[in-house]
């Protein structure tokens, strides 16, 4: 009797194991990174803006690195892709950038005014903003505005994901932004 007894608990056991851990589960992967979903292929919007570039700034994030672009006016287009190498607008020259890997990021927006005056003049064109002790970014540089677009060189620490995208305000003005990863996940 016991042993016919322990049988069926020991059935009944592994019953119950299956019912809850069916042999066809899956174990699920670990969610993205901090939620990053973006991936690392190019990133475009067409539209283009005559209001001009106006300033250059980044900051730092939990999960990524940003570069932000003020435009002052209507918000321009963008277009962002892995390269390997950044040119200079009109001279087609190397812009000699640090990383591991380099974003050709164009705003489409030139940082000059009707005039032809210049609206945003970089103190040190290899260095637009510092992002000494940034996780992912390693440099950014100018590579000019030429044809009513500007062009900047992103050098990051590797292909990461990114993602662009534009923000109205403050103000009148409006921002074209790139946030870059810190790891894929």
């Amino acid at each position: 009797m016991k042993k016919k007894l322990s049988a069926c608990l020991g059935s009944l056991i592994v019953a119950l194991a299956l019912t809850v851990f069916p042999a066809s589960t899956a174990i699920a992967a670990p969610p993205p990174y901090c939620g990053i979903t973006w991936g690392s292929l190019t990133k475009s919007n067409v539209t283009m803006s005559a209001a001009p570039v106006v300033n250059v700034r980044s900051g730092q994030h939990g999960c990524f690195d940003r570069l932000v672009v003020d435009i002052a006016g209507k918000v321009a287009g963008y277009h962002a892709t892995y390269t390997g190498t950044v040119r200079h607008d009109g001279s087609g020259q190397a812009v000699p950038l640090r990383g591991g890997a380099y974003i050709e990021f164009v705003v489409r927006a030139p940082a000059y005014d009707s005039a032809g005056q210049l609206t945003y003049r970089p103190a040190n064109r290899n260095e637009l903003v510092n992002v000494h002790g940034y996780q992912t970014l390693r440099q950014v540089a100018w590579a000019g505005s030429f044809e009513g677009q500007t062009t900047f060189g992103v050098g990051v620490r590797a292909r990461l994901p990114f993602r662009v995208f534009t923000l109205d305000g403050p103000g009148a003005h409006s921002r074209v932004v790139i946030d870059v990863a810190h790891f894929w996940h």
